[in-house]
């Protein structure tokens, strides 16, 4: 009988499962598969965890000390990549090229201006500052930082409406006729970033560059920094939403609520408004590894219609981007992403001029 028992025992520890779940990723887990199924913390995109053995995360989940940049593990149900992509993208370097020269020769749709004002607006930290850099070293070449990117998660760095000319690559560098207006991060209300009433003043062109924001002073006519009569110049001519496709999921409810407030007040201004999705290379593996992948992404593709509902807005309004942040080096196809999005800006850009056309031949 008990060489019977040790026979059984034997064969249960044959069939037992293996407690070892291999992701389909670069690195490794040593989770067990419930801990897989009910986990939704973090894994890395890199090499094989390095950190000491027992360590866990706050959800108690095992845990990664090394120095890769990490994904959430909700979206590790998705990597299968569609069959046809979703959108239709040429990812040549011709095509970086003749993009390039669209932007470059742009003129705006109206003989009132000499430029194109577009602003963009956004939560604290979703992009903004890091999307005007990353097109920016689109066309110098190389990887700059002129919009300075702050690194707090809650503190808004861009205190001050700032207009940076995107300029012509080559030597001369030109100014382009495409501007691109960063200003503080928006928070649910008027108490936690910029208020309601300082966006609209931005957008109807009442406050001078350099204005310094402060959440609780909203801007008043009686100071130095204020336009009264602004002409069309002076205006924005497009509104861009950045939103963060990490963090989704995590927005305040109030959030929507304000975005909904900001966009239809925009819309009886007659500006036309657009998003950016960020950070898709940080949400999609197989995006991370050859952003070319990102309009194959089922993942990718969900966050898109669930960023629409957060704004209120149509995902035909809505690109997909990947900024520069710690890359050193320019990649073709990162660019062939920020080139189409600022090609899709100046679009609605020049509707804007169309549809204000008639008003300014007149007055002016």
């Amino acid at each position: 009988m008990h060489t019977t028992a040790l026979n059984f025992q034997r064969l249960k520890e044959e069939k037992k499962p293996s407690q070892t779940t291999f992701l389909p990723v670069f690195g490794e887990s040593t989770t067990s598969k419930k801990d897989n199924e009910q986990n939704t913390g973090l894994f890395t995109i890199g090499k094989p965890s390095d950190g000491k053995p027992g360590e866990k995360n706050k959800d108690n989940t095992s845990k990664s000390t090394n120095n890769n940049r990490v994904v959430t593990r909700e979206f590790a149900a998705n990597f299968t990549l569609l069959e046809t992509p979703w959108r239709s993208v040429n990812w040549t370097s011709e095509s970086r090229e003749e993009l390039m020269e669209k932007v470059q020769s742009y003129k705006p749709a109206s003989e009132a201006v000499s430029e194109a004002r577009v602003l963009l607006l956004g939560p604290v930290g979703a992009g903004k500052s890091s999307f005007i850099s990353s097109v920016q070293s689109v066309f110098s070449g190389r990887v700059i930082n002129r919009a300075m990117v702050g690194s707090s998660a809650s503190t808004s760095f861009t205190k001050k409406l700032q207009s940076f000319p995107i300029r012509r690559s080559g030597e001369r560098s030109d100014p382009t006729a495409l501007v691109l207006c960063d200003i503080m991060g928006i928070g649910e209300g008027d108490s936690t970033g910029l208020s309601l009433y300082d966006a609209l003043c931005v957008i109807k062109g009442h406050v001078l560059e350099g204005h310094q924001f402060v959440a609780e002073q909203p801007v008043t006519f009686d100071t130095m920094s204020i336009i009264k009569k602004p002409s069309l110049k002076d205006k924005i001519h497009c509104v861009v939403f950045v939103v963060d496709a990490s963090k989704i999921n995590s927005y305040a409810k109030g959030l929507s609520t304000t975005f909904q407030q900001l966009r239809q007040n925009i819309s009886s201004l007659g500006v036309h408004q657009v998003a950016l999705l960020t950070h898709v290379d940080e949400v999609c593996i197989d995006t991370s590894r050859d952003v070319s992948q990102v309009y194959k992404s089922r993942s990718i593709q969900q966050l898109m219609v669930k960023a629409g509902k957060l704004l209120g807005m149509a995902t035909s309004y809505i690109v997909p981007v990947k900024n520069y942040s710690f890359q050193l080096e320019l990649d073709d196809n990162t660019d062939i992403l920020l080139l189409n999005a600022v090609d899709h800006i100046l679009q609605y850009t020049d509707l804007y001029f169309k549809d204000t056309a008639v008003d300014y031949k007149v007055t002016n």
